[in-house]
């Protein structure tokens, strides 16, 4: 086989025929709406200290690098340690996808006045059943004789307000992260994390449009 530059011809032309098509990230997604949906209803769990790594990399003691301390690697051992195709640069498909990052500072502004609206608006609405979160990821009125009439106008403003909030930070996280076409995906993933995130006794809309009590 003829060499160019000391690398087989035939694998220079397999790295350079390979596409690599990144999918979308569900579970990333999903944990990245789990952390914005909880900040803005106010319900997130605590976060759990991870155990810190003692001396040596692992937790718990060991000491040193397993695989560098190993005595007698076998070439077959480490052969079979050595991702081929990353170092011929054909990633795998699960390498190439980013995670869903919700750290820009647009997110962030539309998440702040979103947990300040919902907790200074909307929040009291959810607990007397009024409001419920719709299938299509929004809030929506449920039941508006629940509302006042002093404070309909407000509430519908507030839900409205919201409404386009929820839409913009969809599209923010979609082009944030390099990836337009993932709109549709973002919003059904937090469409699903309100309600999951929901606190017993709220209201929120199934795929048919039906009213359903958490």
């Amino acid at each position: 086989m003829r060499r160019w530059m000391g690398v087989p011809v035939a694998a220079v032309m397999l790295t350079a025929c390979v596409t690599i098509n990144v999918y979308f990230p569900a579970a990333e997604a999903k944990e990245a709406a789990k952390e914005f949906v909880e900040k803005v209803i106010g319900d997130q769990p605590q976060m759990q200290t991870p155990e810190v790594p003692k001396e040596g990399g692992k937790p718990g003691g060991g000491g040193g690098n397993a695989f560098l301390s190993s005595p007698k690697l076998e070439w077959g051992q480490l052969a079979s340690r050595i991702d081929w195709l990353s170092l011929a640069g054909i990633g795998s498909a699960r390498a190439q996808s980013p995670d869903i990052s919700i750290k820009t500072p647009a997110i962030q502004a539309i998440q702040s006045r979103m947990a300040q609206r919902f907790d200074g608006q909307l929040r009291a609405h959810f607990d007397s059943g009024a409001l419920g979160f719709a299938s299509n990821g929004t809030v929506s009125v449920r039941d508006a004789s629940k509302i006042p009439l002093s404070d309909r106008v407000g509430v519908n403003q507030a839900v409205a307000d919201q409404g386009r909030d929820s839409a913009a930070v969809y599209r923010e996280i979609a082009v944030a992260n390099g990836h337009p076409e993932w709109e549709a995906q973002i919003r059904q993933v937090f469409a699903r994390q309100w309600i999951d995130s929901a606190k017993g006794g709220w209201w929120y809309q199934d795929a048919g449009g039906g009213w359903k009590q958490k």
